[in-house]
């Protein structure tokens, strides 16, 4: 399956090429019932080579997404990636250029990071970043990937400090919220794209970022 699809990815990063894209991203499953560990990190960077190598003959950098919760990567026999620190040890073990982390300030906190997990990057670790909120009221350990607020929303989530991290090593990409949110699926469209440029600006706001 992995290499049918593999075939299909020349033409599809031609068309983004053609369009001005210049970054993708992808999320990495923090788990598996059938792969160990290091099964499991030895498929990823053999598989994930060969669609970096695709995609930079066409002008565009691939960013990887850990998925930080714990309820996600206990839920199945063997753990896999799920830090930051994980994440830069597969991009050094898939060793190509125009390679980065998919920044996720839900994530980061889920990880429990903190600014200087942040701080270690340079601006080309960095592919792409989502900001969001957490819900007030759960513990970290019981919170899920599926269930967020808009940036700045709760205060649960320390976005000063994750931004400030960015702007620190002079991040220069693109920033977008990614809220898994019921109430905000239920708005009009015009509304609820209201609401999110209002929640980013709120957090900009919140971390100086005229």
């Amino acid at each position: 399956t992995f290499s049918e699809g593999l075939k299909k990815l020349p033409d599809t990063a031609k068309v983004l090429e053609r369009a001005g894209v210049r970054r993708v991203s992808t999320w990495v499953l923090s788990f598996s019932d059938d792969l160990t560990y290091l099964q499991n990190f030895r498929q990823h960077a053999y598989r994930l080579r060969a669609c970096a190598q695709v995609l930079q003959d066409h002008g565009q950098r691939l960013g990887l997404e850990y998925v930080g919760p714990k309820t996600s990567w206990v839920s199945a026999k063997n753990p896999f990636i799920h830090t930051l620190s994980e994440t830069k040890e597969l991009l050094v073990a898939i060793g190509t250029d125009k390679l980065g982390v998919q920044l996720d300030s839900y994530h980061w906190y889920n990880a429990g990071e903190s600014q200087e997990d942040l701080l270690t990057l340079r601006n080309q670790d960095v592919a792409t970043v989502d900001i969001n909120d957490a819900p007030a009221g759960v513990p970290r350990d019981k919170l899920v990937d599926l269930s967020r607020e808009l940036p700045a929303a709760t205060g649960v989530i320390p976005i000063k400090e994750f931004l400030d991290s960015l702007v620190g090593i002079g991040y220069d990409g693109p920033i977008q919220a990614e809220p898994f949110n019921a109430a905000l699926r239920a708005m009009p469209m015009d509304q609820a794209c209201a609401a999110t440029a209002a929640a980013i600006n709120k957090a900009f706001g919140i971390a100086g970022i005229v």
